[in-house]
């Protein structure tokens, strides 16, 4: 008696059906996850804000915290040529129609929106955007009391991307936060430690010429007002130094810098005076900004 043929047809079918679903329901995980990814995301970059501002406490605050705190802020796209800001008939002009969902990584993949940097490029980015989001809390007379400027730069194996914040002067470092990188873990992942990150604090990021006077030393090489590397991590440290002098030089946000410290009646001498008046009178330990209800959530 002969066995039956195998049916190849028929285990095709079974095989592509299988696929078929097996394909829809990943698909329809995939998507109902997407708004979940995209909140936790934003969550994620909002409280890299609050951290770089000295406005979160790890121990502590919950979601529900950094969302509150960062509607303190006000979210401004700059034109980093003009350091001006944007109105939203200027923003329909430069082909950004929202201010909050703009985001300045993405628009260097576009001509319109970039610039390419070709051999002038320290920072190791490739292409500049034109326009800048930025992260402005002002005080209750409405002057700029923190800025918390978007970073990157190229460090060991990829790209690191962070926050600076500036205190009112707009020169004096109040902090600042790495959210992404691929540095080596124990290496120069420690930019991520709390400890190195608290000797930015302080720092001042201009001399008297307006000139940028700050960045990263070799570990074990102390220089005035710059930050001591990480042992082992010197190319880290030299990519956090290029990014740190990029984005504060001309090519960066120092003509926005200039335009605010210029509204403001400073000059870098004395904004260098009042960070140092401010710093003799400040309150010890104030970890936390008191929350201010305006701003726009992004």
């Amino acid at each position: 008696m002969s066995k039956p043929k195998s049916n190849n047809a028929k285990t095709i079918s079974v095989a592509l059906t299988l696929c078929l679903v097996c394909s829809v329901l990943v698909s329809a995980v995939a998507v109902g996850l997407k708004p979940a990814q995209i909140e936790n995301a934003r969550l994620d970059r909002n409280k890299n804000i609050l951290v770089a501002a000295g406005m979160y406490n790890a121990e502590s605050d919950t979601a529900s915290d950094v969302a509150k705190r960062f509607k303190d802020f006000d979210v401004e796209i700059i034109d980093l040529n003009t350091g001006d800001y944007l109105d939203d008939e200027a923003l329909k002009a430069a082909g950004i129609p929202d201010r909050n969902a703009y985001d300045a990584s993405q628009a260097t993949k576009n001509q319109a929106l970039s610039e390419d940097l070709g051999d002038n490029d320290p920072a190791g980015i490739g292409r500049k955007p034109k326009y800048a989001k930025v992260y402005v809390k002002s005080d209750d007379a409405g002057n700029p009391e923190v800025v918390v400027l978007p970073i990157q730069g190229y460090g060991l194996w990829g790209t690191i991307y962070g926050f600076l914040t500036l205190e009112s002067d707009m020169n004096t470092i109040k902090g600042i936060s790495f959210y992404e990188h691929k540095e080596t873990p124990g290496l120069g992942a420690r930019i991520e430690e709390p400890e190195w990150r608290a000797q930015w604090s302080g720092i001042q990021s201009y001399d008297e010429d307006g000139n940028v006077a700050t960045g990263v030393t070799k570990a074990g090489t102390p220089k005035d007002n710059w930050v001591d590397g990480i042992s082992g991590a010197t190319l880290t440290g030299r990519g956090v130094s290029n990014m740190i002098q990029f984005w504060l030089g001309e090519q960066g946000y120092k003509p926005y810098l200039d335009k605010l410290r210029q509204d403001s009646g400073q000059t870098i001498d004395n904004a260098d005076t009042q960070a140092s008046q401010a710093t003799l009178t400040a309150k010890p330990n104030t970890e936390l900004a008191a929350p201010v209800a305006n701003g726009k959530e992004a």
